[in-house]
């Protein structure tokens, strides 16, 4: 249900659930074929077993696997770099890829585009054009 995910190179990940009886109940079973592909996902359900970081990382699971004591100061980092992003792009460019998986192409592109459109109109649009042609660093205010 993350953005990004850093994974401690110690990491395992997995739905163990099947060893209780049960399924997953928060969206294992679609989430995992979304991001691994079928035949991982059904590994991961139907057996239980856990996934490494590493494979993770092959699979697309995980953005970074860093070394475990490392995993919450990398965290930080990319939040700190995501916090000086335009508030406003920074959202709309989430939720247009969140469409990609939940409607057809045609609606996604729609909105894309009604973002890219609408964002052109921001303050914050006109401040990172400057900063981009005057060589330094946007700040950004969300409007």
């Amino acid at each position: 249900m993350c953005d990004l995910i850093v994974a401690g190179d110690n990491a395992r990940l997995g739905q163990p659930e099947i060893n209780l009886g049960i399924i997953p109940g928060a969206g294992g079973t679609q989430r995992w074929p979304r991001t691994a592909g079928k035949y991982v996902a059904m590994e991961a359900m139907l057996t239980g077993g856990p996934v490494t970081a590493q494979r993770a990382y092959q699979l697309g699971i995980v953005n970074k696997v860093v070394p475990a004591e490392m995993t919450v100061v990398v965290a930080r980092r990319i939040a700190r770099q995501l916090a000086d992003k335009p508030p406003l792009a920074l959202r709309m460019a989430k939720e247009a890829v969140l469409k990609a998986f939940e409607s057809p192409l045609s609606e996604g592109l729609a909105m894309e585009r009604k973002s890219f459109y609408f964002l052109f109109s921001t303050e914050d649009q006109k401040e990172g054009m400057h900063a981009f042609l005057e060589k330094r660093k946007g700040v950004f205010k969300g409007r």
